[in-house]
């Protein structure tokens, strides 16, 4: 017998405030004016799942709008450790701005993206490392639920490298836009030996609709 637990993710509403930089972890609101793109999701999304939002304010005001447009959802619980990557000093700043203002600590960082973390920031490998244990967590507890986790850029970076068992740097080369669903499910299956467990990938920045 198998169970597979399905996680919906979606990246937030476009952030207008800071257009072109690294809003990073700053906590910035989010255009919830595309109506046809939230009522196709509220349309497109499962009743009766579990909501999870990180703690940034864009994630609960997209998931909130999603919901006004036809999806009865439950209230989301809030999973900090889904935040999108700490950016440290960084935040707020063009990568022109940074290179700038500092050539060598920008140079330094580019040897080593995924490894390297701005001044004050986190790397992009631990934000996958963070991440990836909340997802890991909450799939053991909600084992054959869907999840519906509305999110960022990088949290669904993370759970893409976990479910495709990958080095974290290589999920730094997905696109993942605005309100675009990606879906991943993890199937366990129960063997007369034990269990078994894998990852799948059902769809990856599919737009709403």
């Amino acid at each position: 017998m198998s169970t597979a637990t399905r996680w919906w993710w979606i990246r937030h509403a476009p952030v207008v405030e800071q257009v072109g930089r690294l809003y990073g972890q700053t906590d910035l609101a989010c255009d919830t004016s595309d109506t046809a793109a939230l009522k196709a999701l509220a349309a497109m999304l499962p009743k009766g799942a579990l909501w999870v939002v990180s703690h940034l304010r864009r994630t609960a005001e997209t998931a909130r709008a999603i919901a006004t447009n036809g999806l009865d959802a439950a209230p989301p619980i809030v999973e900090p450790d889904l935040a999108e990557q700490h950016f440290g000093a960084w935040q707020g700043m063009t990568w022109d701005e940074i290179r700038a203002a500092d050539e060598e600590a920008s140079q330094e960082f580019w040897q080593d993206p995924t490894g390297n973390a701005p001044p004050g920031g986190e790397s992009f490998a631990h934000m996958v490392a963070r991440a990836g244990a909340v997802i890991e967590r909450l799939t053991a507890a909600n084992g054959g639920r869907d999840i519906i986790s509305v999110a960022h850029a990088g949290s669904i970076r993370a759970a893409l490298a976990l479910a495709l068992d990958l080095d974290a740097g290589k999920g730094l080369a997905v696109q993942i836009d605005n309100l675009s669903v990606t879906r991943v499910e993890h199937v366990a299956e129960r063997l007369d030996m034990g269990h078994a467990s894998a990852w799948r990938v059902v769809t990856v920045n599919r737009p709403p609709g």
